[in-house]
């Protein structure tokens, strides 16, 4: 797994996140999740994981996405950035983090807040709920990816997915937004290049803290 703590959100935050187990951060990623137990990590760096489950009818807003299923990869793509979306909702009203705000700096006043590592493995855990159900036809989960490293500015991680038919890679990021919204999905090369969509809060809230290029 190509992991970086990353993203984190206050001097306070890094402490943290540093100390953070990371074999729990490693069990999470690599045990197979289901809807009736799954691991959710918050608080910077996975500081802080909580156990919980879905109820059938709180699945089916997923599913229904998903209903019929996208004739193509495009309209997979749509539907599983929705689908975080919802999952991000229902999860949020369950451990606190329904109020994450987009981004990480000057965050530190939010309680439940996550930072793009959290981001980065919910989402992965997201679609991998996903792929077992059988909605994801047209693509494969990978390992997250790092971009850009200390030397050469902020790092920033994602979940990813590879298209069958093509091989192209795409970033799956949800930390662009507040809890709750869509997952940005665009082609890898675009994400390393240090993508950030323009209607981002990250841009809108006009944060000093926030380096320019959203990492």
């Amino acid at each position: 797994m190509s992991y970086l703590i990353a993203c984190l959100f206050s001097s306070g935050a890094y402490i943290q996140a540093a100390h953070a187990d990371l074999n729990d951060i490693n069990r999470i990623y690599h045990t197979a999740p289901s809807l009736a137990s799954f691991e959710i990590c918050q608080g910077g760096g996975c500081a802080q994981f909580d156990t919980l489950s879905l109820t059938t009818a709180e699945w089916e807003n997923v599913s229904r996405l998903f209903t019929p299923l996208p004739h193509t990869a495009d309209a997979e793509r749509t539907a599983i950035a929705q689908a975080i979306g919802i999952l991000e909702d229902i999860v949020g009203t369950k451990i606190g983090t329904a109020a994450d705000r987009a981004g990480t700096f000057n965050n530190s006043a939010y309680q439940h807040q996550q930072d793009c590592n959290d981001e980065a493995i919910n989402s992965t855990t997201y679609m991998r709920l996903m792929q077992q159900a059988g909605l994801m036809q047209f693509h494969q989960i990978l390992d997250t990816r790092t971009r850009k490293f200390f030397l050469t500015g902020w790092p920033h991680s994602a979940a990813v997915i590879k298209e069958d038919s093509s091989q192209a890679e795409y970033a799956v990021d949800s930390w662009f937004y507040d809890n709750g919204y869509p997952a940005t999905i665009v082609p890898m090369a675009t994400w390393k290049a240090g993508y950030i969509p323009q209607d981002s809060p990250i841009l809108e809230r006009n944060d000093k803290a926030e380096p320019v290029n959203g990492e």
